[in-house]
């Protein structure tokens, strides 16, 4: 299909990309992989395409006082093989080696998937598990958003209009921690039908900390807290497990049901935890 007409824009700096964006029916483009489609089907219509592939710094990837900077236009290539993010944040670097295929990886940006909030898409599980904040600006505004805020419902987030993601921070994790990102792709698509993230802190055999966030299953990614509060308070995997998604009502389409999906989440929800305590120290 051809999408409806439009202008583009490729500003070089930053502040040029914002000034656009303060007025307008403008779209930003980073890699593509979910504006271009839309456009094809014309379930997005924007009047110009702000392409922000040549303003520079926005795909970097740094560390610095125990935080994880992963610029905007990083893409999950480089999200996965990070030799920063591989030591420092090994949960994040093994959701992005799950996305979609080497294409996608090779072009799709982690700050265009999070902006798009797709409810199947992989990053939030894994952000919101790592308790990561989203770096917003815009030409008059810097502020940063907690993942788990910054997921509101199916295709929104609390980026405002005139805003853009900066980039995402990331907090190492500790040397005593495991983690593990467990997801059922659509055999299709390879978004998740339902993916869970788990990041445990040990004690001896004790969990100490217990955080398991659960994509695909609802509008948007969230954490079960009753599960990480059983495993803190020293029940097993198995029982934990169980209670994902028990607060939840889970989609529901012509590939799975919502029953269907309770129970992916609560199988992955035990395989991610176990590989996550088994990688603990």
């Amino acid at each position: 299909m051809i999408p409806q007409t439009f202008d583009y824009s490729a500003p070089q700096t930053l502040q040029e990309a914002l000034a656009l964006l303060e007025n307008g029916e403008r779209k930003i483009l980073a890699g593509g992989m979910s504006l271009i489609p839309l456009m094809k089907l014309r379930l997005a219509q924007p009047a110009e395409v702000v392409d922000l592939g040549r303003v520079p710094g926005l795909n970097t990837i740094t560390e610095s006082d125990g935080i994880v900077h992963i610029g905007a236009m990083a893409t999950h290539h480089a999200v996965e093989t990070s030799p920063i993010i591989r030591a420092h944040c090994p949960l994040l670097a093994e959701t992005a080696g799950q996305i979609g295929d080497v294409q996608v990886r090779n072009m799709g940006t982690m700050g265009g998937s999070i902006a798009h909030a797709d409810p199947a898409a992989d990053y939030p599980a894994a952000l919101v598990a790592l308790e990561a904040r989203i770096h917003l600006v815009s030409a008059h505004s810097d502020r940063t958003v907690g993942a788990a805020d910054f997921f509101q419902d199916a295709f929104v987030t609390s980026i405002e209009p005139g805003e853009i993601v900066l980039d995402i921070e990331v907090p190492v994790e500790e040397s005593n921690e495991g983690s593990r990102y467990e997801k059922f792709p659509h055999p299709a698509s390879g978004f998740a039908v339902v993916g869970v993230a788990a990041r445990v802190r040990k004690s001896g055999d004790r969990i100490t900390m217990a955080r398991i966030a659960v994509t695909g299953m609802g509008t948007h990614a969230f954490r079960d807290h009753a599960a990480e509060q059983l495993l803190e308070n020293g029940a097993s995997i198995a029982e934990a497990a169980a209670v994902v998604g028990a607060s939840e009502q889970p989609n529901a389409d012509l590939f799975a049901s919502a029953d269907y999906r309770r129970h992916l989440a609560r199988i992955h929800a035990a395989r991610a935890l176990a590989a996550a305590v088994s990688r603990a120290s």
